[in-house]
């Protein structure tokens, strides 16, 4: 587990004794979706490592016009791991854009982007690492149909374990009745968990690719489970984001299933989340770490959590950049939108976990999900947290107390602000305060972005009408 190789030479080295036959190089674009381009292995060189690879930066969207299209692929040798699923021998890198016309890393490539994080993050003299550890939910589907027409709209996903299927006649099987139906899948052993083997398997193909896995369960909705792995850099973190999702998707599609990450797929029933974990270090000291404070937070810890609070409806942009990512964002289903810390409370948008001594002091942002791109997003958290370190921001907290009985009312009294409740509200918000990400991210980058998700996301949404539309209003 970890690093297959470490260098150039390395690579080449690692290429030959494993008989690799192609080389897929990918990249990260704003949505987070991963592009790969193949190459055969004898067409590959060490110049390539160096000069780069071209590719076409105008068929990606809201990146380059077509008449300045070139652009180059970068890859980094040490993030190489073989591919499990190819039916030839493939070996995939991780690459960063680069902007030949103005000669520097290109500032709307997302790796890039979270690189410039960590030198901004040491040239702020806080500390020298950034630790993220992601844990990603996602749901394992046995079938999806999805329309989207003028005239007619709608979804239906199913699974096995959906209680829907109680009365259901199964052509090949039968019903077995064993099913953990609404919020009622976490932890309950087989029958009830169908999906212990497929888990398993999906570890092993991790562990494979290099990631570090720690455990695997059922989680509380219905088809829903989670894989954990352990923490990296951030930079690390979010490379390991991509490859957990390419291959918990791979594993369920070669078992005849389909996995979704977004967030809520599943009406009145828990959604997906991606609790981020993080801590700052500097000289091998962990800077969150206090014996004596609440739970044993510094300072530092306090004022990164008050930074994160006081721009998290611009931070919301990139942590929750779907309009999905807010029907998950309600009270009852473990999606905390009440911005406060709390120890060990799974209400509060930020928990201290439980754990004893400096190594395993943290905070856990609960409110991120997975239609994010994790570049973006653990960038965007550590920059509203060193300027919370910075301008010594107290956050609102502790509160130990079951935040999802809170009244709107009682919230407002006690004046904690909430997560937005629309994705508009979270880009209009970005628009109004994004100078805390502009060490970082560019203002063509920051416009760029919201520009993007307008027009694909909020104004489409917006302009559909739907089901629950028809039925409230129809007959009006």
């Amino acid at each position: 587990m970890g690093k297959f190789v470490n260098s150039v030479d390395e690579f080449f080295s690692f290429c030959k004794e494993n008989d690799v036959q192609f080389v897929d190089f990918r990249f990260t674009d704003m949505k987070g979706t991963w592009h790969h381009v193949s190459y055969r292995m004898s067409a590959v060189n060490k110049g390539h490592f160096e000069n780069g690879l071209p590719f076409d930066g105008s068929s990606i969207d809201a990146w380059q016009p077509i008449n300045r299209s070139d652009m180059l692929l970068i890859p980094d040798a040490p993030s190489a791991f073989m591919d499990p699923f190819t039916a030839d021998p493939t070996i995939i890198v991780f690459c960063d854009v680069y902007d030949i016309y103005k000669g520097q890393a290109y500032e709307k490539c997302p790796r890039a982007i979270a690189k410039k994080a960590l030198e901004h993050l040491a040239n702020a003299g806080v500390g020298d690492v950034a630790y993220f550890g992601p844990e990603n939910e996602f749901f394992v589907f046995d079938d999806v149909k999805i329309r989207d027409e003028a005239n007619c709209s709608y979804y239906e996903v199913d699974t096995e374990e959906g209680g829907w299927n109680d009365a259901k006649d199964f052509k090949d099987g039968f019903n077995t009745g064993h099913r953990p139906r609404t919020k009622g899948g976490y932890f309950p052993v087989a029958p009830i968990d169908t999906m212990v083997d497929l888990r398993a398997e999906m570890m092993l193909a991790l562990e494979q690719v290099g990631l570090e896995v720690v455990l695997g369960h059922h989680e509380v909705a219905q088809g829903q489970g989670e894989i954990g792995i352990v923490f990296g850099t951030l930079v690390e973190a979010a490379d390991n984001v991509q490859k957990l999702k390419y291959v918990i998707k791979m594993v369920a599609h070669l078992n005849g299933k389909t996995v979704t990450f977004m967030p809520k797929p599943l009406y009145g029933d828990n959604g997906n989340g991606m609790h981020v974990h993080q801590s700052i270090w500097k000289d091998g000291k962990n800077t969150f770490y206090k014996e004596g404070g609440y739970s044993n937070l510094s300072e530092t810890a306090l004022h990164y959590v008050g930074g994160i609070f006081a721009h998290a409806r611009a931070v919301a942009a990139f942590t929750n950049p779907s309009t999905n990512s807010y029907k998950r964002l309600i009270p009852g289903f473990e999606a905390p939108s009440i911005l406060t810390y709390s120890s060990q409370n799974r209400s509060a948008s930020c928990r201290v976990p439980y754990g004893a001594g400096e190594k395993a002091t943290r905070i856990e942002m609960r409110f991120p999900d997975s239609t994010s791109c994790p570049y973006l997003a653990f960038t965007a958290m550590l920059l509203a947290g060193l300027d919370g370190i910075k301008n010594k921001t107290v956050p609102v907290g502790p509160m130990d107390e079951d935040l999802f009985e809170l009244t709107l009312n009682e919230i407002r009294e006690k004046g904690i602000q909430q997560m937005p409740h629309t994705l508009r509200g979270a880009l209009e918000s970005l628009i109004r305060d994004n100078e805390f990400l502009q060490p970082v991210m560019t203002p063509e980058f920051i416009d760029t972005y919201q520009n993007y998700k307008f027009e694909t996301q909020v104004w489409p949404d917006e302009a559909r009408p739907t089901a629950f539309e028809f039925k409230s209003t129809y007959s009006c």
